[in-house]
């Protein structure tokens, strides 16, 4: 294993199962489903839909497209869902489609980074193909947490910076209000 690759590979399952999930959990932990189905217009996405998209995307593009799995997502389905899902179903769907893609990624070869795939039936590199999952991810991530501030009207205290040095408080917030 290349020393670069392996810590590309481990750096990304960090952000997505260590950063970026529990701070999603924070955030959907607090918020109803009425404030997760909510839409600003109707051509804004909910929290609900975002975490559909997010499961969805994840899935195809490493559990499928890097992975064995079968493609069964319907992209559009994602946005157009209207009936709410509870939260802990949305959350449990996004926790599993987690799971599967840091298996995956535990057990792809960094070797194969430069190599194609077909994905979205477009055909990309591993690599970039893993940059845009965590990208992609992130982006909502932050979509998700500008909502969930706006709704619950809370600081969200993912970091304490009273040391002076920042101290990650989001995973045991999320871990205690689960």
């Amino acid at each position: 294993m290349s020393t670069i690759g392996s810590a590309f590979l481990k750096e990304s399952r960090s952000l997505l199962v260590g950063d970026y999930l529990p701070k999603i959990e924070r955030c959907v932990t607090l918020l109803n489903d009425e404030q997760i189905w909510w839409r600003a217009n109707s051509a804004s996405n909910s929290i609900g839909n975002l975490l559909l998209h997010l499961s969805g995307n994840v899935r195809q593009w490493i559990v499928v497209g890097l992975g064995s799995a079968e493609d069964k997502r319907d992209r559009d389905a994602e946005f157009a869902q209207r009936d709410v899902i509870p939260r802990d179903e949305l959350l449990s769907r996004l926790r599993e489609t987690l799971h599967e893609a840091d298996q995956t990624l535990a057990g792809f070869d960094d070797g194969r980074l430069l190599d194609r795939f077909t994905i979205q039936g477009l055909e990309v590199y591993a690599l970039p193909a893993i940059m845009h999952v965590v990208e992609h991810f992130s982006m909502h991530t932050g979509q998700i947490i500008l909502l969930a501030k706006m709704f619950a009207e809370v600081d969200l205290e993912f970091y304490d910076f009273k040391s002076g040095a920042p101290v990650l408080t989001w995973r045991a917030k999320a871990e205690s209000s689960k």
